[in-house]
């Protein structure tokens, strides 16, 4: 049978996403120390990007499930040294139970994926973050339920984090506006998939109207440090501030995939404000990812 692999939102159809979302509120609420689903299974976990909340919760959710998990960098692994990505695949495939890569080329991820004879969990590539939207829609379901027909507005670069928002309006059918500086824009494909569900915005204060969730990045990513005075200018009208909040419904909620910078790509006011739901989301980061590994683990 060939493993079920999940490197993008779209790997699950609507109802398996749901499902998945429902089961993590589950394994949040009722945590049995006996329920090892994963007992004496091994996930690979290699980093090619640094990571804090990637790493703490697949390792934890490993354990709580009574399995464990291996960290790999590429100081540790022939990866580093150059061996076919190929070849890596099916070596590290056949001593492990699953494999999760935080990585920088997309490319690397769904190769790896191809000749893997275990499941592979992107972790993170430079054009999709799947297991933080597992974490941000269940933030949402918990906090107000179905996010079916809401609207949702991301705020800033048309990042990994946007992209993987886009597949998540199409899974599970929510309004995203898209507030972008020129040159910062989505990518077209993924823009054209979600057809009449995305609209894009040049004006933040446009696109926060009427919304149910705010949602926003740090404005250089890991690996684009060298671009942040560049983008300080290209970002400076595209702040999640009390304003823009205030021109959101009433009951909307703020997220953010951490780590933040306060008085950038959001106000403190904001990001510490009633309405911010930061430290559950990141915290969910555990429980999706519970879920996730027992669906694609226990096959």
């Amino acid at each position: 049978m060939n493993p079920k692999h999940f490197i993008s939102l779209l790997d699950l159809s609507s109802d398996e996403l749901r499902q998945l979302i429902q089961r993590a509120i589950e394994l949040k609420n009722n945590r049995n120390p006996d329920f090892q689903p994963l007992k004496g299974q091994v996930l690979a976990m290699v980093f090619e990007k640094s990571s804090t909340r990637t790493r703490i919760s697949f390792e934890t959710g490993m354990s709580h499930f009574g399995g464990s998990a291996i960290f790999l960098s590429p100081r540790d692994t022939q990866l580093g040294r150059g061996e076919p990505i190929r070849d890596s695949a099916k070596v590290i495939s056949s001593m492990v139970d699953a494999i999760m890569l935080r990585t920088h080329e997309h490319k690397m991820v769904t190769e790896f994926a191809k000749y893997s004879s275990v499941p592979v969990i992107n972790g993170l590539t430079d054009l999709l973050h799947p297991c933080q939207l597992l974490a941000d829609m269940q933030t949402y379901f918990e906090h107000r339920g179905d996010i079916q027909g809401k609207t949702v507005t991301w705020v800033g670069d048309g990042n990994n984090m946007c992209h993987s928002y886009i597949n998540a309006a199409i899974r599970l059918d929510f309004k995203l506006n898209i507030a972008s500086p020129e040159g910062y824009l989505p990518d077209t494909h993924l823009l054209k998939s979600a057809g009449s569900r995305v609209n894009l915005f040049d004006n933040a204060l446009a696109a926060a109207q009427n919304s149910d969730l705010l949602v926003t990045d740090v404005w250089a990513s890991m690996g684009q440090e060298e671009e942040q005075k560049q983008r300080e200018i290209a970002f400076k009208d595209y702040q999640v501030t009390e304003e823009l909040m205030n021109n959101a419904n009433a009951d909307a909620l703020f997220m953010h995939c951490l780590p933040a910078h306060r008085g950038e790509e959001v106000a403190a006011e904001v990001i510490d404000g009633q309405q911010s739901v930061i430290f559950d989301e990141a915290e969910n980061r555990l429980h999706a990812q519970k879920a996730l590994l027992e669906l694609l683990m226990c096959r």
